[in-house]
């Protein structure tokens, strides 16, 4: 080989290792990136207000059921106030008639005779009134105490009833609705006697 064609050779291949490299295929477009599913997007979107409805609509029937609730306790109870006002004067009444007594009216002339039972009328219309209204009145007189609906003042020494027996009633008691006490009555409470529970297994026995 002579001088002229190795020169040559080497100048083609310095040339070659020289030429970047074309892309093997120059037509080719680069890869784009993945377009979002909009029947996917609908679909949780859907989902989601789907979801708000449903807590909204529970969250307003609460509402609607708690506002009913207090609204019927409001009524129930809006004579709460009224009543443990007017007990004051039932009390009255009633220590009027026990002041004066059967026997005053036995010996009362036609005048006093009328006022007894003028009074006692009254007595017995207001507390019709009032359970009109729900308002009932507690007289536990012979009753087993009980501590939500009375209210004991003192123990009396009494074998011949069971113990824990309403024997004495100072005050009489109220309640509204059958649920809500207004007043408790004030009582006294028999002691010494069998308890309640065997003096009634003995009378069942018999």
């Amino acid at each position: 080989m002579t001088d002229k064609s190795q020169a040559a050779e080497n100048s083609a291949e310095n040339a070659t290792k020289a030429a970047p490299s074309a892309p093997a295929n120059e037509n080719a477009v680069p890869e784009a990136a993945a377009a979002p599913d909009p029947v996917a997007e609908l679909t949780a979107a859907h989902a989601a207000l789907k979801d708000q409805l449903l807590r909204t609509l529970a969250d307003m029937e609460n509402l609607r059921k708690r506002t009913e609730r207090e609204v019927a306790e409001a009524r129930v109870y809006s004579v709460t106030a009224f009543a443990r006002d007017i007990l004051g004067a039932a009390d009255n009444i009633r220590r009027a008639l026990e002041a004066t007594g059967e026997d005053w009216k036995a010996t009362a002339d036609a005048n006093g005779q009328a006022l007894y039972d003028g009074v006692e009328l009254t007595e017995r219309e207001l507390l019709k009134v009032l359970e009109k209204y729900g308002i009932k009145k507690v007289t536990p007189m012979g009753q087993k105490f009980d501590p939500n609906l009375h209210q004991a003042m003192f123990e009396v020494p009494d074998a011949s009833v069971p113990n824990g027996t309403v024997v004495q009633v100072l005050q009489s008691g109220f309640v509204l609705n059958d649920s809500r006490i207004l007043r408790p009555a004030l009582v006294g409470v028999s002691k010494g006697g069998p308890k309640a529970a065997e003096s009634n297994s003995n009378a069942a026995a018999n």
